[in-house]
């Protein structure tokens, strides 16, 4: 049986596809430009798409490149339903994530995307059971203990993980994204298409035991606003260092990768041009 492409490619037009963002978009930004300077286009960017209109950059960037942009407020939607936080943490909260994605799909069915990019975008969204989407992730998702992908997670827990292994290097990872339940753990667990150059941790001159030591002595529930020791710090340092040298190459490289239909699978086995692997920068 020959792999199976993962969208259902048309060679008589470009590929449709939304970036999704909730910050600053400096990935959404950086993809957007390598876009512009491809001799010949690969895709046409349809829209950009916020869940954060007030405080993301998505309204900035669309006039800045001059692609739409669709809101559909997070916050607004679960706190006009009588919710004080967004999450999934409740089944009302899950009920509510479903209703939202919902008239999300609905905003963007006018639009017929082959596939999405999430480029820093927060929520945890089933889109991706009828939408394939990429994410790229600050973790080396090919790096593996006890069989399992060890370097996933929310905020800096990659990038702690990595340093409690070990390791002195990072890599970005992009995926095709899954869709999630319950709290949405399994959502790092699809292909890994595209992994950046290897980016080298930085300590700070910080001890690294003294670093893994911080874990013993943090709250159970991460505070709203971080945790705020030395690991904490260390980790964002580094997270930030592997956007710009790991996020920023890898994304824009595999985004267009896949909108050449380069990619496809048989299973759980990815395949590039045809071949068994994954774009390695």
């Amino acid at each position: 049986m020959a792999p199976t492409p993962l969208f259902n490619y048309n060679p008589n037009r470009l590929p449709n596809t939304a970036i999704f963002l909730s910050g600053s978009g400096s990935n959404a930004e950086k993809l957007l430009q390598t876009l512009q300077k491809l001799d010949k286009p690969v895709l046409n960017v349809a829209a950009l798409v916020t869940d954060a209109p007030e405080t993301s950059r998505a309204r900035e960037l669309g006039k800045m490149f001059s692609i739409p942009v669709i809101e559909h407020d997070i916050r607004e939607y679960y706190f006009s339903r009588g919710e004080t936080r967004v999450s999934i943490a409740t089944p009302r909260g899950q009920e509510l994530r479903e209703m939202w994605t919902t008239e999300l799909k609905e905003k963007l069915a006018p639009l017929n995307l082959d596939f999405g990019v999430f480029a820093g975008f927060v929520p945890l969204t089933n889109l991706t059971q009828e939408l394939p989407c990429l994410n790229v992730h600050p973790g080396d998702l090919t790096y593996l203990k006890n069989g399992q992908r060890l370097l996933v997670g929310l905020h800096t827990i990659p990038v702690e993980r990595a340093i409690v292994e070990g390791l002195d290097y990072m890599r970005s990872s992009v995926i095709l994204v899954e869709p999630y339940s319950g709290s949405g753990g399994e959502m790092d667990s699809g292909h890994i298409l595209g992994l950046s150059p290897k980016v080298p941790i930085d300590f700070m001159g910080k001890d690294r035991q003294a670093l893994i030591d911080c874990l013993a002595t943090r709250p159970a529930k991460r505070p709203k606003a971080g945790y705020g020791d030395e690991m904490e710090q260390v980790s964002t340092f580094n997270q930030n260092r592997l956007k710009e040298g790991g996020d920023w190459i890898v994304l824009p490289q595999t985004v267009i990768a896949f909108a050449q239909n380069r990619f496809s699978a048989e299973g759980r086995q990815l395949y590039l041009d045809g071949k068994p692997g994954r774009l390695v920068l």
